[in-house]
């Protein structure tokens, strides 16, 4: 048995060597009710008997979003505005969980939910419905569940939240999980203890950053970077922790602090920097009519950790994140909208079926033909509507 207990569940423990039970299989929707879609497997070649029985790991706080969509223009003051769609989904932490899991990573989560109905809302729908392990986590006795009315409009989003002072007991153990990888989301002014010992035991550690309130952007205030493999910020992100020029110039200055280098460039796509091997890359954004960007950047990231941990090139790395993350925008919400193999599969039929497509590009995602289902659905995809309360019929 592994030592590693988390703080306020002295119940669970993980596994030194056994595999976790594993589903093979997912349930979603195509608005008619539930089906059974197959899970691909991307580390399938490369899964042994004494593999960490997690792919990833992650912690954090799990939000209820409610998405307002199909607004003709921002909410005006003293006005009523009606959407023309409303969603709602796990979020926060959710959306980077719920991303690596339909990309097929067995996925473990460290959260507190509350012990409302949007806290057993918020558990069901990642538990059982996306299969994300949740052992390292608890329910917290009369914690109001943290939410976030999120309203999308001009490829833009507004965002309302409410939530009551976190439980005073961390949700992260202070020995996290055996894992191939984690992802943490680095706090200026503050040292997570996990991700020391993670890295310790052989974790490889992605890293995202959000923005500096302090002003300060001193990377020295980002005490666990020396622990991670990557560091996957934006542009404005890394151009003011570095006060280089441009984007590219701050991720080979990054990686004076860090390995690889990651800088997301918006609709330029996005470019990085190996300092082990000398190898940069950049691929460009794929064009589309973007409906929702909450979660793109999580959907990204996972894209990257799921082409490192298959052993891909850097450059056909990027170009899967930048990949997934242009699917999620077409679709509103975070959780929501992170794709799976089988829209991936979709898209990659559908753009080839157009006589004018640029071969260079298309060759850019030749990577992903033997990877892919060998039939997929019909594009364009469209999800479920879930709304809590309501129960998909038989």
């Amino acid at each position: 048995m592994s030592p590693c207990r988390p703080r306020g569940a002295s119940g669970a423990h993980w596994p030194d060597s056994a595999a976790p039970p594993w589903e093979p299989t997912v349930t979603a929707s195509d608005g008619k009710g539930p089906y059974r879609q197959a899970q691909f497997d991307p580390l399938a070649e490369l899964r042994r008997s004494d593999d960490p029985p997690w792919d990833v790991y992650l912690t954090g706080t799990v939000f209820l979003d409610i998405i307002f969509t199909g607004l003709d223009s921002a909410p005006v003051r003293g006005t009523e505005s009606w959407a023309r769609g409303m969603g709602s989904s796990p979020g926060g932490v959710a959306n980077m969980a719920t991303a690596l899991a339909r990309l097929g990573l067995r996925t473990s989560l460290a959260a507190a939910f509350g012990d409302d109905h949007y806290g057993e809302y918020c558990w069901d729908a990642l538990e059982q419905g996306e299969h994300i392990d949740l052992s390292a986590s608890r329910t917290e006795p009369g914690w109001h569940s943290p939410v976030t009315v999120s309203m999308a409009y001009e490829g833009e989003r507004t965002m309302v939240s409410h939530g009551h002072e976190p439980p005073p007991e961390e949700p992260a153990p202070d020995c996290s999980p055996r894992a191939r990888a984690a992802v943490a989301s680095l706090t200026p002014g503050t040292s997570a203890h996990w991700i020391a010992g993670a890295a310790e035991r052989g974790t490889r550690i992605f890293a995202d950053v959000g923005w500096d309130d302090t002003g300060r952007w001193d990377l020295a205030g980002l005490p666990d970077l020396r622990y991670c493999e990557a560091f996957l910020p934006n542009a404005e992100e890394a151009m003011r922790y570095t006060g280089a020029p441009t984007p590219r110039a701050a991720a080979h200055a990054l990686t004076e602090h860090v390995p690889l280098a990651v800088v997301t460039l918006g609709a330029e796509g996005a470019y990085a920097v190996d300092r082990r091997t000398g190898e940069t890359a950049e691929v460009p954004a794929i064009e589309v009519e973007a409906m929702d960007p909450t979660g793109a950047g999580d959907v990204f990231v996972a894209g990257f950790v799921t082409g490192t941990l298959a052993g891909w090139p850097l450059a056909d790395r990027l170009a899967f994140a930048g990949l997934t993350a242009a699917l999620s925008v077409q679709e509103f919400g975070g959780s929501l909208s992170a794709p799976g193999w089988s829209e991936i599969a979709a898209w990659w039929r559908r753009v080839q079926s157009y006589d004018d497509q640029d071969p260079a590009a298309l060759g850019r995602y030749a990577f992903l033909e033997p990877l892919l289902p060998a039939t997929a659905r019909t594009w364009p995809l469209r999800r479920a509507v879930p709304t809590i309360g309501f129960r998909a019929s038989a």
